[in-house]
């Protein structure tokens, strides 16, 4: 488990096409602390360390993993949004996230309003209804707060300290961003397609 609170960004070192795609991320994290088979939110995606050096660690990624997320559009030297996992005691700043990308969403518009960015996404149709005003909702791992919705659209305001400590400082209109919705929407859904 995660809280959405991005604690570090990372780079993609290296990417090696074999069963699986085998991604090297640089960090800035105490390496003696990380543990093999612990696990990180690479852009909001779980993932496993399965290696480590002194500042980088690999994760192994899976064609499912492929599939359902931004992953497959990495290249060499692409900043990620990194947050290790949550432990017994640790303040939960954002809200409870899995690690278990929905699906891509769509940024379709930036714009400046004061010294934040108001950002537009399109969401896949059949996660839309997750979505609600006000509530929280995990885009390449950052924990944001739902502003309005429209249908598939939504959008959230982020303030220039997310900007400069996550990999939001980077986007551009047209990037695909992994989108978890929040589990209660999720669990609150399929509770009443029994009522």
């Amino acid at each position: 488990m995660f809280t959405g609170i991005v604690t570090d960004m990372g780079k993609v070192l290296k990417l090696e096409h074999r069963g699986d795609l085998l991604a090297r991320l640089g960090c800035h994290y105490d390496m003696v602390g990380v543990d093999l088979g612990a696990s990180i939110a690479c852009d909001g995606v779980c993932l496993t360390v399965i290696a480590k050096g002194e500042d980088w660690f690999d994760v192994e990624i899976s064609a499912e993993s492929l599939s359902k997320t931004n992953l497959g559009d990495w290249v060499e030297g692409r900043a990620v949004n990194l947050e290790r996992a949550l432990k017994v005691g640790d303040e939960l700043g954002g809200h409870i996230v899995s690690g278990h990308v929905d699906g891509v969403a769509e940024l379709i518009s930036l714009r400046d309003e004061g010294d934040s960015t108001r950002m537009t996404f399109r969401a896949p149709e059949v996660l839309a209804k997750f979505i609600a005003p006000k509530g929280s909702i995990a885009l390449n791992g950052t924990s944001l707060t739902v502003n309005e919705v429209d249908g598939a659209t939504f959008g959230v305001n982020v303030i220039p300290h997310t900007k400069s400590v996550t990999t939001w400082g980077k986007v551009a209109e047209g990037d695909a961003i992994n989108l978890e919705v929040d589990t209660m929407a999720r669990y609150v859904a399929r509770l009443q397609e029994y009522a």
